[in-house]
């Protein structure tokens, strides 16, 4: 057996992507589930495993109990902890959500600090660690910046928290334990689906493309390709010398920009992309009947703005263009079904020049 990697939340976008670049590269990977018996979520692993042969295992472990973490890291020399709870709406009960992410955090962590083999975990974290609660959205947000708690969100409450958490427990451990902690800090994740269950990250192409919003609202993001922050994992398991947290997105692009790329290449093939602005006030409105837009209020006109230099020299990673994520998302849920095609879709036509990076 080659070296055993732990990924938590194997059905998980970014595990999913992470369990490929790990097979890809000769790892033998044991992946986290919640159910056992729920087997055909997790096939399409199955089949990544087939095509590319390798050693892939499944562990049943939950966040929110305490059995299954010392049986699911045992014998594993690195960990990549991506679990965590991604809603699609405000949730009902704030703290369960916090409690969700925080103590499953912890919980990992116990297993791993208890593990004799374990030498370094990767922990998926967020830019809603970092960039929320802020007075100035024009500021450039590094990893030295942690988001406010007190002013921020549900999801990016509990984003910050867990990663706080993280860190205080690994540095309450004896310097003999030797366990290290290595954060993953991604920006709003697009690429494609390997199955036909999408993410939360993926509503605003959805939306888009199945023109289910009369336009595109003041709101956008620091993109980064799931791909890509695959690779980030992988590499922030490998880099001897990687330490402390890397953000990994790119420039901000606004909605009106992502629909501006849709448009012009599916738009050809039938798809009636809505291209005009959403005033705020009526963003406003409709969110008072539609909670997933709820969301993206308090971002309204605020421009994400983050460094990814400590990655790109550090680790040695880069980001393919935000038009190719863009294009690659779209064509996924297409493909996958998560979007009706009007009709049957002809050749992609060439792609012109990228838009942000």
């Amino acid at each position: 057996m080659g070296t055993q990697v732990l990924v938590t939340g194997a059905t998980g976008f970014v595990a999913g992507h992470c369990i490929a670049e790990l097979l890809e590269h000769g790892y033998a990977v044991r992946a986290t589930v919640r159910n056992l018996d729920n087997k055909d979520k997790w096939a399409h692993l199955v089949g990544l495993a087939d095509r590319s042969g390798g050693e892939l295992s499944f562990v049943e472990a939950d966040l929110d109990d305490d059995s299954g973490w010392a049986a699911a890291v045992s014998g594993c020399d690195y960990v990549m902890h991506v679990a965590s709870p991604f809603p699609s709406a405000p949730p009902e009960d704030e703290q369960q959500l916090i409690a969700t992410a925080v103590n499953g955090t912890l919980r990992l962590l116990r297993a791993c600090a208890d593990a004799a083999t374990v030498r370094r975990v990767v922990l998926t974290s967020s830019t809603a660690a970092v960039a929320y609660g802020h007075d100035d959205p024009e500021v450039v947000r590094t990893e030295a910046d942690w988001s406010v708690v007190e002013r921020s969100a549900s999801y990016q409450k509990s984003k910050t928290l867990a990663e706080r958490a993280a860190w205080e427990f690994v540095g309450g451990l004896p310097e003999e334990r030797g366990l290290e902690l290595v954060v993953i800090n991604p920006g709003m994740i697009l690429g494609p689906l390997q199955s036909t269950a999408s993410s939360t990250s993926h509503i605003p192409v959805r939306r888009l493309l199945g023109r289910d919003v009369p336009g595109s609202p003041r709101v956008g993001w620091s993109v980064v390709d799931v791909r890509d922050l695959a690779v980030a994992h992988r590499l922030a398991m490998e880099v001897p010398q990687a330490a402390g947290r890397y953000i990994c997105a790119g420039e901000h692009v606004w909605m009106a920009e992502m629909a501006a790329i849709l448009a012009e290449e599916f738009g050809p093939r039938g798809f009636r992309v809505p291209t005009r602005s959403v005033p705020d006030l009526l963003v406003r409105a409709m969110a008072l009947f539609d909670k997933s837009i709820r969301l993206t209020v308090p971002t309204l006109g605020r421009p994400e703005r983050l460094s990814a230099e400590k990655a790109r020299r550090e680790l040695g990673w880069t980001m393919r263009p935000v038009r190719e994520t863009v294009l690659d998302t779209a064509e996924s849920m297409i493909d996958n079904g998560v979007v009706a095609a009007p009709r049957r879709s002809s050749a992609r036509s060439p792609r012109p020049s990228a838009v942000g990076a």
